[in-house]
């Protein structure tokens, strides 16, 4: 089998590394790629990846059978209904079901059928409605966010009606928006791999989304920490009240597909699960905290999946816990600088598939000389691998002190809410 992987960030990088560990392939490429993941699979730097006709004539030229797409820009192009027309073996989400993330308050209205628990919400499409709207709630939480699909999901949740104001201001600009209670509790991410028939969950990780703990400002992700620990009856709840509802669904309204589902979810203090969001693709930094621990090949994953049987794969997964830290660019999330070197990446820093901490590159690229520098926002992900999330919490930032990356940014705190935290 030939795979290729489309994308070139960070969490497309951790899947890269998921399939270069499978003994069921023959050849693996990346589109485009990163420096990073060219130590795993043959980078076509070339190809863009969400054009239809570039990946699929690099099918054709490379003899590639499968595609894998776990982000977003190649599905909102339709690369998936080219693919699936040409007869290649694709796992991703078609254009049809794109709007459960593209579509906002299609997705509001779809968990409200079926009976999924969802925030109180409402939609806007001019500032003079959003402006009457939050007077009325003044200080209130509230969050707000794009009603289409926003790369890195950015969103602002606050009690500023000042800051929603203007935040509002710049979404409107490129449509509708949708604003809605804020819930407070823990987060949780689910990760699914999905076929016509069923599901496979993959480890439940909780994400940061903000650029610090007292710092709202919208961020595409500064962390993760993998597993939740959570109680199984609390998992089973999840189950029966968010994912299997919403697979119904999906399979009601034709909007079943194979490939990766993400559910973002807000335990609350009453330990309640509330979909907060749908994601037809693997979140980052999620996907980098939990891939090191799966040990499940992910071929064998996808064969069962193709043959919509993947609800018979038993995951496999290691005792460790993960700490995922993600280092970006100053002026990250509203005006990343780029260009600049980043010391401290040499071959063996990152190369090595069984290293401890991992790290994951993604907005870096080679400049002409071969150093690292920056080409976006968030630039690396280091995973602490660790027997519990204080033991990972130490490794990866004891790796990020001692490489210094004085021109990068990070959190500080990621994983420790989780150190004495008992099962939820």
């Amino acid at each position: 089998m030939k795979v290729l992987v489309l994308g070139s960030g960070a969490k497309d990088h951790a899947v890269i590394y998921w399939f270069a560990k499978s003994n069921l392939i023959s050849a693996l490429y990346n589109a485009p790629g990163n420096m990073c993941t060219e130590d795993y699979a043959v980078n076509l730097s070339d190809i863009d990846p969400a054009s239809p006709t570039d990946v699929s004539s690099a099918c054709v030229e490379y003899g590639i059978d499968t595609v894998f797409i776990g982000t977003e820009a190649p599905l909102m192009t339709g690369v998936v209904d080219k693919l699936a027309k040409k007869g290649i073996r694709v796992f991703g989400a078609p254009s049809a079901s794109l709007k459960l993330e593209d579509n906002r308050a299609f997705a509001r209205s779809f968990s409200e059928k079926y009976n999924i628990p969802v925030p109180q919400n409402a939609l806007f499409d001019n500032y003079k409605d959003v402006e009457k709207y939050l007077n009325e709630n003044k200080g209130r939480r509230l969050v707000i966010k794009s009603n289409s699909m926003a790369p890195s999901r950015v969103m602002l949740n606050s009690d500023d009606t000042s800051a929603l104001l203007s935040y509002a201001k710049e979404l409107l600009l490129k449509g509708p928006v949708i604003i809605e209670e804020s819930i407070s509790g823990v987060p949780a991410t689910i990760s699914l791999i999905i076929d016509k028939n069923g599901f496979l969950l993959l480890p439940v990780t909780s994400e940061y989304t903000r650029a610090s703990k007292d710092n709202a400002t919208p961020t595409g992700g500064m962390g993760a920490i993998c597993p939740v620990p959570i109680s199984n009856q609390l998992k089973e709840r999840m189950v029966k009240e968010v994912i299997e509802p919403t697979l119904k669904g999906m399979q009601e309204e034709g909007l079943a597909y194979r490939g990766v589902l993400t559910l973002s979810l807000i335990i609350d203090r009453e330990l309640n699960p509330i979909l907060v969001d749908y994601h037809v693709r693997f979140n980052d930094p999620a996907a980098q905290a939990m891939i090191p621990i799966i040990k499940t090949d992910i071929v064998s994953i996808l064969n069962a999946c193709a043959s919509d049987s993947v609800n018979t794969i038993k995951l496999e997964t290691s005792d460790d816990c993960t700490v995922a830290v993600v280092l970006a660019s100053p002026g990250y999330p509203l005006k990343p600088e780029k260009g600049f070197r980043i010391d401290g990446i040499d071959n063996a820093f990152y190369t090595c598939l069984n290293r401890k901490p991992r790290v994951f590159c993604g907005a870096i690229v080679k400049d002409e000389n071969g150093f690292a520098v920056s080409s976006g926002g968030r630039n690396l992900t280091i995973v602490g691998v660790g027997s519990n999330i204080e033991e990972a919490n130490r490794l990866a930032y004891d790796l990020i002190e001692s490489k210094g990356f004085k021109n990068l940014w990070w959190r500080e705190d990621i994983g420790n809410d989780y150190f004495r935290t008992p099962n939820l």
